[in-house]
Protein backbone atom coordinates (compact mmCIF):
# COMPACT_ATOMS: atom_id res chain seq x y z
CA UNK A 1 0.00 0.00 0.00
CA UNK A 2 1.32 3.51 -0.83
CA UNK A 3 1.82 5.79 1.82
CA UNK A 4 0.49 9.28 1.68
CA UNK A 5 3.50 10.99 0.56
CA UNK A 6 4.34 8.35 -2.24
CA UNK A 7 0.22 9.00 -3.74
CA UNK A 8 0.57 12.59 -3.88
CA UNK A 9 3.87 12.28 -6.24
CA UNK A 10 1.44 11.14 -8.76
CA UNK A 11 -1.19 13.21 -10.58
CA UNK A 12 -3.63 10.61 -12.71
CA UNK A 13 -5.82 12.04 -14.97
CA UNK A 14 -7.75 11.58 -18.52
CA UNK A 15 -6.99 14.02 -21.83
CA UNK A 16 -8.48 14.54 -24.87
CA UNK A 17 -5.29 14.89 -26.53
CA UNK A 18 -3.97 12.13 -28.76
CA UNK A 19 -0.80 10.46 -28.06
CA UNK A 20 1.31 9.28 -30.42
CA UNK A 21 4.16 6.54 -30.57
CA UNK A 22 6.03 8.91 -33.00
CA UNK A 23 6.17 12.44 -30.74
CA UNK A 24 10.34 12.63 -31.81
CA UNK A 25 9.56 13.27 -35.39
CA UNK A 26 9.09 16.53 -34.18
CA UNK A 27 12.91 16.87 -34.45
CA UNK A 28 13.02 16.14 -38.00
CA UNK A 29 10.00 17.87 -38.96
CA UNK A 30 12.40 21.26 -37.81
CA UNK A 31 15.43 19.84 -38.94
CA UNK A 32 13.51 19.64 -42.25
CA UNK A 33 12.13 23.08 -41.85
CA UNK A 34 15.74 24.26 -41.18
CA UNK A 35 16.72 22.84 -44.17
CA UNK A 36 13.88 23.91 -46.45
CA UNK A 37 12.75 20.66 -47.71
CA UNK A 38 9.60 21.90 -49.07
CA UNK A 39 10.82 24.50 -50.88
CA UNK A 40 13.64 22.74 -52.56
CA UNK A 41 11.36 19.99 -53.16
CA UNK A 42 8.75 21.86 -55.18
CA UNK A 43 11.69 22.68 -57.81
CA UNK A 44 12.73 19.45 -58.01
CA UNK A 45 10.16 18.40 -61.45
CA UNK A 46 8.48 15.92 -59.59
CA UNK A 47 5.60 13.81 -61.87
CA UNK A 48 2.32 15.58 -61.48
CA UNK A 49 -0.79 13.25 -59.98
CA UNK A 50 -2.89 12.38 -63.17
CA UNK A 51 -5.91 13.98 -61.59
CA UNK A 52 -7.31 17.41 -59.57
CA UNK A 53 -7.91 15.10 -56.89
CA UNK A 54 -4.03 13.49 -56.77
CA UNK A 55 -1.83 14.35 -53.82
CA UNK A 56 0.95 17.02 -54.17
CA UNK A 57 3.81 14.88 -54.84
CA UNK A 58 5.92 16.80 -52.13
CA UNK A 59 3.54 15.51 -49.54
CA UNK A 60 3.98 12.06 -50.90
CA UNK A 61 7.62 12.52 -50.65
CA UNK A 62 7.88 13.77 -47.16
CA UNK A 63 5.24 11.51 -46.23
CA UNK A 64 7.42 8.18 -47.65
CA UNK A 65 10.52 9.85 -45.88
CA UNK A 66 8.57 9.70 -42.50
CA UNK A 67 7.20 6.64 -42.29
CA UNK A 68 10.56 5.51 -43.27
CA UNK A 69 11.86 7.10 -40.43
CA UNK A 70 9.09 5.16 -38.61
CA UNK A 71 10.05 1.67 -39.77
CA UNK A 72 8.54 1.35 -43.12
CA UNK A 73 10.34 -1.43 -45.26
CA UNK A 74 7.55 -2.09 -47.65
CA UNK A 75 4.95 0.31 -49.28
CA UNK A 76 2.08 -0.98 -47.33
CA UNK A 77 3.61 0.03 -43.99
CA UNK A 78 2.94 3.58 -44.74
CA UNK A 79 -0.62 2.72 -43.26
CA UNK A 80 1.07 3.86 -40.13
CA UNK A 81 1.81 7.17 -41.04
CA UNK A 82 -1.75 7.51 -42.90
CA UNK A 83 -3.75 6.56 -39.47
CA UNK A 84 -1.58 8.39 -37.16
CA UNK A 85 -3.29 12.38 -37.04
CA UNK A 86 -0.36 13.39 -34.50
CA UNK A 87 1.82 12.97 -37.65
CA UNK A 88 -0.54 14.40 -40.11
CA UNK A 89 -1.04 17.98 -38.21
CA UNK A 90 2.76 17.27 -37.45
CA UNK A 91 3.82 17.82 -40.82
CA UNK A 92 1.00 20.14 -41.92
CA UNK A 93 -0.80 17.78 -44.46
CA UNK A 94 -4.40 18.22 -45.31
CA UNK A 95 -5.03 15.12 -45.39
CA UNK A 96 -2.48 11.96 -45.32
CA UNK A 97 -2.24 9.54 -48.69
CA UNK A 98 -2.81 5.84 -48.64
CA UNK A 99 0.35 3.85 -49.72
CA UNK A 100 -1.05 3.28 -53.29
CA UNK A 101 -0.72 7.08 -54.00
CA UNK A 102 2.56 7.00 -52.90
CA UNK A 103 3.27 3.99 -55.46
CA UNK A 104 1.51 5.74 -58.48
CA UNK A 105 3.84 8.54 -58.10
CA UNK A 106 6.70 5.99 -58.19
CA UNK A 107 4.92 4.76 -61.00
CA UNK A 108 5.31 7.65 -63.16
CA UNK A 109 9.32 7.91 -63.34
CA UNK A 110 11.09 6.64 -66.14
CA UNK A 111 14.27 6.62 -66.50
CA UNK A 112 15.24 10.43 -68.13
CA UNK A 113 13.43 11.58 -65.20
CA UNK A 114 14.85 9.52 -62.43
CA UNK A 115 18.01 10.48 -62.99
CA UNK A 116 16.85 14.03 -63.40
CA UNK A 117 15.16 14.35 -59.71
CA UNK A 118 18.15 12.14 -58.60
CA UNK A 119 20.76 15.26 -59.50
CA UNK A 120 18.70 17.72 -58.13
CA UNK A 121 17.79 16.21 -55.05
CA UNK A 122 21.49 14.79 -54.50
CA UNK A 123 22.98 18.13 -56.09
CA UNK A 124 20.92 20.14 -52.76
CA UNK A 125 21.85 17.61 -50.35
CA UNK A 126 25.29 18.02 -50.41
CA UNK A 127 25.25 22.20 -50.54
CA UNK A 128 23.77 21.91 -47.17
CA UNK A 129 26.80 19.83 -46.21
CA UNK A 130 28.77 23.27 -45.66
CA UNK A 131 31.26 21.73 -43.50
CA UNK A 132 32.80 19.10 -46.23
CA UNK A 133 34.76 20.91 -48.64
CA UNK A 134 37.18 17.82 -49.87
CA UNK A 135 36.25 14.56 -49.75
CA UNK A 136 37.05 11.06 -50.58
CA UNK A 137 34.58 9.16 -53.12
CA UNK A 138 34.40 5.35 -52.78
CA UNK A 139 33.11 3.40 -55.65
CA UNK A 140 31.83 -0.32 -55.58
CA UNK A 141 29.22 -2.58 -56.50
CA UNK A 142 27.05 -5.40 -55.01
CA UNK A 143 24.66 -8.40 -55.53
CA UNK A 144 21.25 -8.04 -53.89
CA UNK A 145 19.34 -11.06 -54.66
CA UNK A 146 15.78 -11.28 -55.43
CA UNK A 147 12.67 -13.34 -54.56
CA UNK A 148 10.01 -13.14 -56.62
CA UNK A 149 9.55 -11.27 -60.26
CA UNK A 150 10.78 -7.84 -59.50
CA UNK A 151 11.80 -5.33 -62.89
CA UNK A 152 15.41 -6.03 -63.64
CA UNK A 153 16.21 -9.20 -61.77
CA UNK A 154 17.84 -11.08 -64.04
CA UNK A 155 20.46 -14.28 -63.45
CA UNK A 156 24.02 -13.13 -62.97
CA UNK A 157 27.27 -14.08 -60.66
CA UNK A 158 25.43 -14.17 -57.42
CA UNK A 159 28.37 -16.28 -55.31
CA UNK A 160 25.62 -16.34 -52.40
CA UNK A 161 22.53 -17.80 -53.92
CA UNK A 162 23.86 -19.27 -57.15
CA UNK A 163 21.21 -19.43 -59.66
CA UNK A 164 19.01 -17.16 -58.46
CA UNK A 165 17.76 -13.64 -59.84
CA UNK A 166 19.83 -10.87 -59.00
CA UNK A 167 20.63 -7.02 -59.13
CA UNK A 168 23.94 -5.54 -59.30
CA UNK A 169 23.63 -2.05 -58.49
CA UNK A 170 26.67 0.82 -58.50
CA UNK A 171 27.33 2.72 -55.28
CA UNK A 172 28.94 5.83 -54.40
CA UNK A 173 29.55 6.59 -50.68
CA UNK A 174 31.61 10.33 -49.42
CA UNK A 175 33.48 8.13 -46.86
CA UNK A 176 34.45 11.28 -44.77
CA UNK A 177 30.44 11.37 -43.78
CA UNK A 178 29.24 7.58 -45.05
CA UNK A 179 26.93 9.18 -46.78
CA UNK A 180 25.42 7.75 -50.15
CA UNK A 181 26.41 9.65 -53.15
CA UNK A 182 24.88 8.17 -55.94
CA UNK A 183 23.07 4.79 -56.57
CA UNK A 184 22.53 2.79 -59.75
CA UNK A 185 20.08 -0.37 -60.04
CA UNK A 186 21.39 -2.52 -62.43
CA UNK A 187 20.56 -6.34 -64.08
CA UNK A 188 22.01 -9.41 -62.49
CA UNK A 189 24.00 -10.12 -65.22
CA UNK A 190 25.77 -6.46 -65.75
CA UNK A 191 29.80 -6.64 -65.78
CA UNK A 192 31.57 -4.39 -62.90
CA UNK A 193 32.00 -1.70 -65.19
CA UNK A 194 28.69 -1.47 -67.13
CA UNK A 195 28.24 2.59 -67.38
CA UNK A 196 30.54 3.17 -64.64
CA UNK A 197 31.69 6.33 -67.26
CA UNK A 198 28.52 7.86 -66.67
CA UNK A 199 28.18 7.04 -63.08
CA UNK A 200 31.26 8.81 -62.41
CA UNK A 201 30.36 11.89 -64.06
CA UNK A 202 26.72 11.71 -62.33
CA UNK A 203 28.29 11.13 -59.11
CA UNK A 204 30.57 14.37 -59.64
CA UNK A 205 27.39 16.33 -61.03
CA UNK A 206 25.61 15.14 -57.45
CA UNK A 207 28.71 16.62 -55.07
CA UNK A 208 28.15 20.02 -56.71
CA UNK A 209 31.25 22.06 -55.64
CA UNK A 210 32.87 19.35 -53.13
CA UNK A 211 36.36 18.42 -54.68
CA UNK A 212 37.33 14.96 -55.15
CA UNK A 213 40.92 14.52 -53.28
CA UNK A 214 40.91 10.63 -53.60
CA UNK A 215 39.06 7.89 -55.82
CA UNK A 216 39.25 4.85 -53.97
CA UNK A 217 37.74 1.39 -55.76
CA UNK A 218 38.58 -2.41 -55.86
CA UNK A 219 39.75 -4.24 -58.74
CA UNK A 220 36.52 -4.40 -60.90
CA UNK A 221 37.23 -0.94 -61.58
CA UNK A 222 40.72 -1.66 -62.79
CA UNK A 223 40.30 -0.09 -66.29
CA UNK A 224 41.54 2.16 -68.53
CA UNK A 225 38.89 4.01 -69.81
CA UNK A 226 38.31 4.56 -65.95
CA UNK A 227 41.46 5.85 -65.17
CA UNK A 228 41.78 8.09 -68.22
CA UNK A 229 38.56 9.80 -67.25
CA UNK A 230 39.97 10.31 -63.50
CA UNK A 231 43.26 11.65 -64.95
CA UNK A 232 41.71 13.95 -67.44
CA UNK A 233 39.66 15.52 -63.81
CA UNK A 234 42.94 15.44 -62.13
CA UNK A 235 41.68 12.91 -59.38
CA UNK A 236 43.52 10.99 -57.62
CA UNK A 237 42.68 7.37 -57.25
CA UNK A 238 43.74 4.38 -55.37
CA UNK A 239 42.28 0.94 -57.37
CA UNK A 240 42.95 -2.32 -56.42
CA UNK A 241 44.58 -3.87 -59.58
CA UNK A 242 43.75 -7.68 -60.82
CA UNK A 243 47.05 -9.31 -60.06
CA UNK A 244 47.04 -11.29 -63.60
CA UNK A 245 50.14 -13.69 -64.75
CA UNK A 246 50.84 -9.80 -66.88
CA UNK A 247 51.19 -8.05 -64.22
CA UNK A 248 53.05 -10.39 -61.62
CA UNK A 249 55.39 -10.87 -63.97
CA UNK A 250 56.42 -7.00 -64.76
CA UNK A 251 56.18 -6.81 -61.00
CA UNK A 252 58.97 -10.21 -60.82
CA UNK A 253 60.47 -8.43 -63.40
CA UNK A 254 60.74 -4.60 -62.88
CA UNK A 255 60.07 -3.50 -58.82
CA UNK A 256 63.02 -2.58 -56.70
CA UNK A 257 61.55 -2.81 -53.20
CA UNK A 258 62.42 -0.66 -50.28
CA UNK A 259 60.93 -1.50 -46.76
CA UNK A 260 58.98 1.11 -44.67
CA UNK A 261 58.75 -1.09 -41.97
CA UNK A 262 58.51 -5.02 -40.96
CA UNK A 263 56.33 -6.58 -43.01
CA UNK A 264 55.29 -3.69 -45.39
CA UNK A 265 57.66 -2.92 -48.35
CA UNK A 266 57.09 -0.52 -51.59
CA UNK A 267 58.02 -0.17 -55.52
CA UNK A 268 56.75 1.77 -58.24
CA UNK A 269 56.70 0.33 -61.45
CA UNK A 270 55.68 1.46 -64.88
CA UNK A 271 52.92 -1.17 -66.22
CA UNK A 272 50.55 -1.56 -69.56
CA UNK A 273 47.79 -3.95 -69.15
CA UNK A 274 46.60 -6.00 -71.70
CA UNK A 275 43.94 -3.76 -74.22
CA UNK A 276 45.73 -0.68 -73.12
CA UNK A 277 47.02 2.02 -75.58
CA UNK A 278 50.48 2.13 -73.95
CA UNK A 279 52.68 2.49 -70.76
CA UNK A 280 50.79 5.61 -69.48
CA UNK A 281 50.24 4.87 -65.79
CA UNK A 282 52.84 5.00 -63.07
CA UNK A 283 51.33 2.92 -60.43
CA UNK A 284 52.79 1.95 -56.86
CA UNK A 285 52.14 -1.44 -55.00
CA UNK A 286 52.22 -2.28 -51.65
CA UNK A 287 51.71 -5.96 -50.62
CA UNK A 288 51.83 -7.03 -47.42
CA UNK A 289 54.81 -9.71 -46.32
CA UNK A 290 53.01 -12.54 -44.23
Amino acid sequence: MLNNASESAFDIKFSNREVSAWGGMALLKRMLDQMGFQQAASCWDLPLPGSNRGYPPVQLIEQWMVSIWCGACRFAHAETVRFDGTLTRLFGWPKAAGYQAIMRLFKRFDMARNEAVQESVYHWFFTQVSTLKRITLDMDSTVLTRHGEQEGATRGYNPGRRGRPSHHPLLAFVAEARMVANFWLRPGNAYTTNNVLAFIESTLRHLGDKMVGLFRADSGFFDEAILSLLEGRKIDCIISAKLTQRLQAAIVRDARWWALETGLELAEIIYQAQGWSGHRYRRRWVPLQG
